[in-house]
């Protein structure tokens, strides 16, 4: 434990410097966690290292192979780096950056032309890719307008069926509304009725006063005028004839009794049902 802390202290001087070191918990935990990222951070300084190593060995190789080349060039060509003109150090340049783009082990013309069918060849299947693809979309946004479409017929069938709803809503409320207001007043009518049977029990009217037996009374008058009627056909040859006076006036003094008579009782019976219905 006392080892790990003085590596951790000495690495934490390395680490901050010149600057003091932050003042922390010192416990078995954290002298395990700053010793463990220690170890880490040695192990890949050591990794840099080598890295770095080896990229300068690479360097070195590269340096040694472009003067061989460059030798190779001046001796078996008499190429010198001086004698190249602009425009053909420009052509080799794009030479150069076109084999970089493409990939090229060499920069020969059969390295080229496969290269060149593969990218046309690439091209091509893209071309083809963004043909299918438009076909996609084309289908994809008719099929999005035809349920544009059908989105709005909904909201507006959803918006009549709304409507519909509401006033039959309405409707049915104000139907209930009717219905109570009828129940209301069929109770009130139906005590009124039981009221009005209460005062006519209470006054002991009689049963020929009521509306029923003068509707039955009219019918039976209007059944006896009808059997009169053939009666009177009958009369009418003899109606020329003048009667005994005397008699005649007697019976003209009775039927003006029984019609007076008759006419007392209807006019009374006319007045009580006129005061019942008040």
């Amino acid at each position: 434990m006392c080892e790990k802390s003085q590596i951790v202290t000495q690495w934490l001087k390395k680490v901050f410097g010149q600057q003091p070191v932050p003042d922390f918990e010192v416990n078995t935990r954290t002298i395990e966690i700053l010793h463990e990222l220690v170890e880490n951070s040695e192990m890949r300084c050591r990794e840099v290292e080598l890295l770095i190593q080896d990229h300068e060995q690479k360097a070195e190789e590269y340096s040694s192979e472009a003067g061989h080349l460059q030798e190779v060039l001046v001796q078996g060509v008499g190429f010198q780096p001086g004698a190249v003109t602009k425009p053909t150090a420009d052509l080799l340049s794009v030479l150069e950056a076109t084999a970089e783009v493409l990939k090229l082990k060499d920069t020969s013309l059969g390295s080229y032309l496969p290269a060149i069918n593969k990218l046309t060849n690439d091209v091509m299947e893209s071309e083809k890719k963004d043909r299918r693809l438009q076909r996609e979309l084309y289908t994809v946004r008719k099929k999005m307008t035809a349920t544009a479409v059908l989105r709005k017929k909904l909201h507006d069938d959803l918006t009549k069926i709304t409507h519909i709803q509401q006033v039959e809503a309405a409707t049915a409320e104000e139907r209930l509304l009717n219905m109570d207001f009828m129940k209301n007043k069929s109770r009130d009518l139906a005590g009124r009725n039981k009221i009005a049977q209460e005062k006519l029990n209470s006054r002991q009217m009689d049963d020929s006063l009521t509306h029923q037996a003068i509707l039955q009374l009219s019918e039976k008058i209007a059944a006896l005028k009808e059997e009169t009627l053939p009666l009177k056909k009958k009369l009418e040859p003899y109606s020329d004839l003048s009667p005994s006076p005397a008699l005649a006036r007697v019976k003209i003094e009775e039927a003006k009794r029984e019609l007076a008579a008759l006419d007392a009782q209807l006019e009374q019976k006319v007045d009580f049902m006129n005061t019942l219905s008040k």
